[in-house]
């Protein structure tokens, strides 16, 4: 017993704490089901959120998270691992077209090369770890190595007998994979990739681990788990299975490596087959998570050690196949409203935000224009918003277009009507936000007031010599002092047809 613990203060001091944890987020596999990416990251700043993993390279993306500071993780995807990895030229051309032309602007700071690709694709093992050195080469070329490591995400399934924690061990099959990848993240100063999930821990024991062992719960000290070997007290399934891979990459004498959890989460509505993805739960787990992860604490074996962590995922992803809590995974809906508010009082900023009492309804980009004339034309009429602070010389007037005389209409009405669930819709042309649009002495109702943190949307304020200022059946009385037409009332008739 006293070499083993002996063991276990050398393998805690090989870790070390050199830079606090952070919560970062997921973006989902398919983008076609979430908002474009000027609301994704006004979404990702109002929640400030500064750390974001893609499973691709998406161009839009990263053209959007350009000069926000928020540090981005990039994905090879495994349809793309093949080529990568049998071919230097293949990766460096990757590499050229997904990281250097983006660089320095958007700040990539890792590359993800595949997922969970020894338990879903492992014909494509042993060409892995040739993957990530003909990456790494590509970055090393052009000076980008130390700003930019290279790793590969694994499903924690790869850990055998992985409790208690000491006698974990990599499934000896993947040895040949393993040795060379861990060898690589040890010489680039890189990181290994581990996706936890307590959630199907919990489903696949049978009754064997407790909920609010799961959950991050609070259990009496009776209640804890205890590694026989090392005398470890572990309250929680995720310190659990991290430390099950810092004494599997022991077992194989790697100690200096880090964890950082690329994917964690909890679903938030399931089949009947999945009673314990709810609401509850899923705040319960994720709240819990975050305050984790940003208290420092570390794990029983490394305490004080951060691991950083990707919650999964930022948005539901309805259109995703699969069960039902396959699409329940996110933090809010595709339409920016979050699924739940989170239990973060003192927890710090990420995420920490009421962001139910803070949500404003906006146009959405790449509306038909016409569609978002006659929805103005309707909340201006028979919706009965007060739309006189779109009146020429009025504090909203400017930028005098569409987009913005809209995106003030909409969400008058939604804050009229108390948020109701769909009074942000207007025929798919409005989304709902966190990022408040007020600018400049322009106000929206709901805002909080001027009080130095709106945030100025110029996303929703297009130069006002843009022509859709003055189309369609837009009323009158918005562009100056002129009282209504008989063409503008037949317009707004026609839209309350349309609206009821």
């Amino acid at each position: 017993m006293a070499m083993i613990l002996l063991f276990f203060l050398l393998a805690v001091s090989a870790v070390s704490a050199d830079q606090d944890a952070f919560i970062g987020v997921n973006l989902g596999m398919d983008l076609s089901d979430m908002p474009n990416p000027t609301q994704v990251v006004a979404l990702l700043k109002a929640q400030n959120i500064r750390h974001l993993r893609l499973y691709d390279a998406d161009r839009a993306m990263l053209l959007a998270l350009a000069n926000t500071g928020i540090q981005v993780i990039v994905s090879v995807p495994n349809d793309q691992l093949l080529g990568i990895g049998q071919s230097n030229a293949t990766a460096a051309n990757w590499v050229a077209r997904n990281v250097i032309a983006h660089v320095p602007a958007t700040n990539i700071t890792g590359i993800a090369i595949g997922s969970d690709v020894l338990t879903t694709l492992p014909n494509a093992a042993p060409i892995l770890v040739s993957a990530l050195k003909f990456i790494h080469s590509a970055l090393l070329a052009s000076n980008l190595d130390r700003q930019i490591k290279v790793s590969t995400p694994h499903s924690s399934s790869i850990i055998l007998d992985s409790f208690p924690p000491s006698q974990a061990f990599f499934n000896r099959s993947w040895d040949p994979v393993m040795v060379p990848l861990l060898q690589f993240l040890q010489s680039t100063g890189s990181y290994l990739m581990l996706n936890v999930y307590p959630y199907y821990d919990y489903m696949q024991s049978n009754g064997v681990i407790p909920l609010d062992y799961a959950l991050f719960r609070p259990l009496p000290p009776t209640k804890e788990a205890v590694d026989a070997n090392t005398l470890l007290h572990y309250t929680n399934v995720f310190d659990a299975v991290v430390d099950a891979a810092y004494f599997a990459m022991s077992d194989l004498n790697f100690t200096n490596i880090r964890v950082v959890v690329t994917e964690s989460g909890w679903p938030s509505k399931g089949d009947a087959s999945e009673p314990d993805a709810t609401l509850d739960n899923a705040n319960t787990y994720n709240s819990n998570l975050i305050r984790h992860v940003l208290n420092n604490t570390g794990t029983p074996k490394h305490p004080g050690v951060p691991v950083s962590t990707y919650i999964y995922e930022l948005y539901n992803e309805d259109l995703r196949p699969g069960s039902v809590s396959e699409k329940n995974w996110g933090l809010f809906n595709s339409n920016g409203m979050p699924v739940y508010t989170l239990h973060l009082t003192g927890a710090g900023a990420v995420l920490a935000n009421d962001t139910t009492n803070q949500t404003f309804c906006v146009a959405r980009d790449g509306a038909d224009r016409r569609l978002l004339q006659a929805a103005l034309d309707w909340a201006c009429g028979p919706g009965k918003v007060d739309c006189s602070p779109l009146l020429q010389g009025q504090a909203c007037y400017q930028p005098d277009n569409v987009i913005a005389h809209s995106t003030y209409a909409f969400n008058a009405y939604y804050q009229k009507m108390a948020k109701s669930p769909g009074t942000c819709d207007f025929k798919g042309v409005a989304i709902i936000t966190t990022t408040n649009p007020s600018h400049g002495t322009c106000i929206f109702p709901g805002s909080s007031g001027s009080n130095g943190t709106l945030v100025n949307s110029t996303s929703l304020a297009p130069s006002s010599n843009s022509s859709d200022s003055a189309g369609g059946c837009l009323p009158k009385h918005l562009h100056g002092t002129i009282p209504y037409t008989s063409s503008t009332i037949l317009c707004v008739l026609l839209m309350t047809l349309a609206f009821l």
